[in-house]
């Protein structure tokens, strides 16, 4: 049973694709990286799938998921770390679908962040601003937002970038764990060796899709030297020529 199926998708700002012409499916439990050079539509395709962009023409099909059932982890970048919140209170930001807004957190709720925050190393940070915390640390509180939403489908964007190696040890153990729950998890990464080492299947992308399938197979130096030449020649007036030359050479 599949996770997700992409049907002839495209994916852009302002009408400018930015990912084009993706099909496939994800299988219910697989543990996927999706890689490609800067700039090849990574990000895009990950707000895609979580709701966040709608296709400019495609689609993009659940299955038997919903919303609710998505937990996803943006770039650390993407977060205010200005914004004057907790640790605690971010991640309670986890239960927004469930509780709403303006619900209030009651004894489970607040049983389930100091959980999620302690499953994720950061026993005694609770009462901490998210400003005051380093990367890593910063990326534990994500992961612990994700933690705390139990979701079926888990997309992360570039979860291991900019970290120390303690951190990307302890976070690819949860990422392992999940998927041993029979979790579907989708990463943006951009660590080669650790792709081959963790990941079992790989979409390798360059605005459109260039290999996808078990990492052995499609992680070759071929696939990778074709990923940089089409976003080398990535016209936003030619999108579309761009993408179907490179996959025709």
């Amino acid at each position: 049973m599949a996770a997700l199926h992409f049907h002839n998708v495209t994916l852009g700002y302002d009408r400018h694709p930015a990912v084009h012409h993706l099909n496939g499916a994800v299988a219910s439990g697989a543990l996927v990286a999706v890689i490609g050079p800067n700039g090849a539509g990574k990000s895009t395709l990950l707000r895609g799938i979580v709701g966040i962009l709608k296709p400019l023409d495609g689609s993009i099909h659940l299955g038997e998921l919903d919303s609710r059932d998505i937990a996803y982890l943006p770039q650390s970048a993407e977060i205010d770390r200005s914004f004057p919140i907790s640790v605690f209170d971010f991640v309670a930001t986890g239960l927004w679908r469930a509780t709403g807004l303006s619900g209030g957190i009651g004894k489970t709720a607040r049983d389930k962040i100091l959980h999620a925050i302690a499953g994720v190393g950061l026993n005694g940070f609770e009462n901490r601003p998210i400003g005051t915390l380093s990367g890593g640390q910063m990326q534990r509180v994500l992961f612990a937002r994700v933690l705390l939403q139990d979701a079926s489908l888990i997309v992360l964007d570039e979860p291991f970038n900019a970290i120390d190696s303690k951190t990307t040890i302890d976070l690819l153990a949860l990422v392992k764990h999940w998927h041993g729950e029979g979790r579907t998890v989708l990463a943006a990464l951009h660590d080669l060796e650790m792709v081959r080492t963790h990941f079992s299947e790989t979409l390798v992308l360059a605005r459109g899709p260039v290999a996808w399938g078990p990492t052995a197979e499609v992680l070759t130096p071929e696939n990778l030297m074709v990923a940089m030449r089409m976003c080398e020649a990535f016209d936003d007036s030619a999108a579309a020529c761009a993408a179907d030359d490179a996959q025709a050479a």
